[in-house]
């Protein structure tokens, strides 16, 4: 089969490993299934997305709504930009984590703003009418513990093309939504369980997600939910899209 495609933006090395990882894992596929390009670490190579079933896009440090941005954000949100463009335009299979949801959002027209931030941790996701029917989430329950933790959301979804709202949950009304037939993005990380969590704590400490005394707590909690039922949605994805 065609790899899939994993576009990372982290520029610490033992989180952007464990992002590949949690990918990997979650969704099945071997490293030579999954091709990884870290947009951080320099301009993007040319991208034939003949070449791949599908695209991934992680989470990042970066928000589409950060005032200030360095000139490696500004390239990598110019160069993923574009690239999320031709996604579009092709109805090519993506799906974007966490801040696939800001960059789609923008891409696309939608409001990316900081109301409806959340603090990491597992919350409850409930399914739409339109998500309970929709082929990327069959068999998935109608509502589920996921983790989150993010500064930006979408607040108002994209009209042009229009926006198909699939996952809610009471922090943050834009859980997941998808663009055309095949083009996914959802607020929460499908990748994440609580033993990454507790990494990526340790690592963005100070970055002003949580307070570096809430960390024990917030995994703790993530640990008492059951947050297997995200992973299917990255196990249906590869199996809908491998070809």
């Amino acid at each position: 089969m065609k790899p899939f495609l994993l576009l990372g933006t982290r520029s610490e090395d033992d989180a952007a490993d464990d992002e590949y990882a949690g990918f990997l894992r979650y969704s099945g596929l071997a490293p030579e299934q999954l091709h990884r390009v870290r947009v951080e670490a320099g301009p993007m190579p040319a991208v034939d997305l003949d070449d791949y079933s599908g695209v991934i896009l992680g989470g990042s440090p970066f928000n589409a709504s950060d005032e200030v941005k360095s000139e490696v954000q500004q390239r990598v949100e110019s160069d993923l930009a574009a690239l999320v463009g031709r996604v579009v335009e092709q109805d090519m299979p993506f799906l974007g984590a966490c801040y696939g949801v800001g960059l789609l959002g923008m891409v696309c027209g939608g409001t990316v703003d900081r109301r409806y931030g959340e603090a990491p941790g597992a919350v409850g996701v409930s399914l739409t009418e339109d998500g309970r029917t929709d082929p990327l989430l069959a068999g998935m329950p109608e509502r589920f513990h996921a983790i989150v933790g993010h500064k930006e959301a979408c607040s108002v979804l994209p009209t042009s093309p229009g926006a198909v709202l699939l996952a809610t949950s009471p922090g943050c009304p834009t859980q997941m939504f998808r663009i055309g037939r095949n083009v996914y993005a959802t607020q929460f990380h499908p990748e994440l369980d609580a033993d990454t969590l507790e990494l990526r704590l340790r690592i963005y400490a100070g970055h002003g997600y949580c307070e570096p005394d809430d960390a024990e707590r917030i995994v703790a909690e993530a640990r008492a939910v059951d947050v297997d039922a995200v992973r299917g949605i990255l196990r249906r994805f590869v199996e809908l899209h491998a070809h």
